[in-house]
């Protein structure tokens, strides 16, 4: 971002080039402000405007500015000559007024957009008069990766000169919003911003104004721009990382750790309250150690990456909801080692094709696996007998078109098939029917007495003995 601050005696102001829109003429100004540059369009009346009240509060010459001409002034001779006046008459105010930098001016200019200082200003007075009721009413609060930069950047440095304030600009209001959030989204992106060569993904930021911070969500930013999260492994409750190319949890676990690796990482980087985790939509291709860190999870989500296998994510003692759409499985072997009391696995669009491997996860109640390559219905004897599932997902495997495919699959639970909730959608009268004599005939085939047959001899037996 620009820093006038920084940079004052690097800067350059020059109206460059001329345009006519619906009868309109506009001149273009370029700004540079040491490696940063911007364009901004105005009217001669604008010009005028901002004369008026230059020369009234700041004083500037009356005469600087070029006159007014009513006859032949949109000619191309003249709209040139005009330029080269305003560009003169810029750089003329531009070097008077560049130890004070009055906000008038600079809002001409649109330093209130690319500056971090005139920025600030901006937020500031926002947050003076809307902040207490933006904490109230509002359920996540979205800052730009340009102004966190603008305020991290403020942090280093000294309080600038400029022209007297009022007291509703001063920094202190964006510091104590910050530390009142609860709530936080940021959303990034790799285009320019407005007219400026800035792109808010070069730009780097912390987080360490955000002391009450309790659910965050970043949007396309890099993790390279996080310097530090500050206090925030000790508030934060909900935390989503989505579409940021990351390739592992520990860019932003670790992000302000020196030396990741597990022998050097103490108890004071665990995320203390950190109980839901969304990194969909990334790049990641296994869960590493850095899981450890979040020992209160209860809720992981990693759709939409390049998983291929579980890793042993046992030590997480309180998860609940994993969700792993959209990524690489194929083979999901003993999983019952790798994970605690799961309640509910989202497997749908991979490439499962056996249920095997969760066959003793006897805490589910939840399993998803549509979108898969699950071709034989005898899978489901593989979980049929867990006590717990009332959920499962089947549709748009190849197994799903084949014919009674729905009872098939329920009359495999036996007892419970009436409470199974199959592709969103319990089973009917009619169905539980037809899979009651599906059962009788896979008994009798088995060589055994269907349940309903050994009710009616045990009954008989009663009578005669009676």
């Amino acid at each position: 971002m620009s820093s006038f601050i920084k940079y004052r005696n690097d800067c350059a102001v020059s109206v460059d080039d001329a345009c006519t829109k619906d009868n309109v003429t506009y001149y273009m100004i370029t700004i540079k402000v040491g490696p940063v540059n911007w364009t901004v369009q105005h009217r001669y009346s604008d010009f005028d405007e901002l004369h008026d009240k230059l020369v009234s509060d700041h004083g500037v010459a009356k005469e600087l500015l070029p006159p007014k001409k009513v006859i032949r002034n949109k000619t191309p001779k003249f709209i040139e000559q005009r330029r080269e006046a305003l560009s003169d008459y810029l750089k003329n105010v531009f070097n008077y007024l560049k130890l004070t930098m009055p906000s008038i001016f600079a809002h001409f200019l649109d330093f209130h957009l690319y500056d971090i200082f005139f920025l600030l200003q901006d937020l500031a007075k926002k947050l003076f008069l809307e902040g207490d009721k933006l904490l109230q009413n509002e359920k996540s609060h979205k800052f730009s990766p340009i102004e966190l930069h603008a305020i991290s950047e403020r942090f280093k440095m000294a309080c600038p000169p400029t022209e007297k304030q009022d007291q509703m600009y001063d920094f202190s209001h964006i510091l104590d919003f910050c530390s009142q959030v609860n709530s936080l989204s940021i959303e990034g992106s790799y285009s320019n911003l407005g007219t400026s060569n800035i792109i808010p993904n070069d730009l780097k930021f912390d987080l360490i104004p955000f002391k009450t911070l309790m659910d965050l969500k970043i949007l396309g930013v890099p993790m390279g721009c996080i310097q530090s999260v500050g206090s925030l492994r000790d508030t934060l409750i909900c935390l989503s990382v989505l579409i940021a190319s990351v390739v592992s949890l520990n860019e932003f676990l670790l992000v302000d750790v020196l030396h990741k690796d597990p022998s050097s990482v103490a108890e004071t980087v665990t995320w203390k309250k950190l109980s839901v985790i969304n990194f969909a939509s990334n790049c990641i291709e296994n869960v590493d150690w850095a899981i450890k860190l979040v020992p209160k999870l209860q809720h992981l989500s990693l759709s939409s990456n390049r998983l291929t296998e579980l890793c042993d994510i046992s030590c997480l003692h309180e998860l609940r909801v994993l969700n792993l759409s959209m990524n690489n499985f194929a083979l999901c072997e003993n999983w019952h080692a790798k994970i605690g009391n799961i309640v509910k696995i989202d497997l749908s669009q991979n490439k499962v094709s056996s249920l095997q491997g969760f066959s003793r996860l006897y805490s589910l109640e939840s399993l998803d696996l549509s979108c898969n390559v699950i071709t034989d219905v005898e899978e489901v004897q593989h979980i049929c007998k867990l006590p717990c599932l009332e959920y499962l997902w089947l549709t748009a495997n190849p197994v799903a078109s084949s014919i009674d495919y729905r009872v098939k699959v329920i009359e495999q639970f036996n007892a419970r098939m009436s409470e199974v909730c199959l592709d969103n959608e319990k089973a009917s009268e009619k169905e539980l029917d037809t899979a009651r004599v599906l059962q009788a005939l896979r008994i009798v085939k088995e060589g055994k007495t269907p349940s309903f047959l050994e009710n009616s001899n045990n009954t008989t037996h009663s009578f005669h003995k009676s």
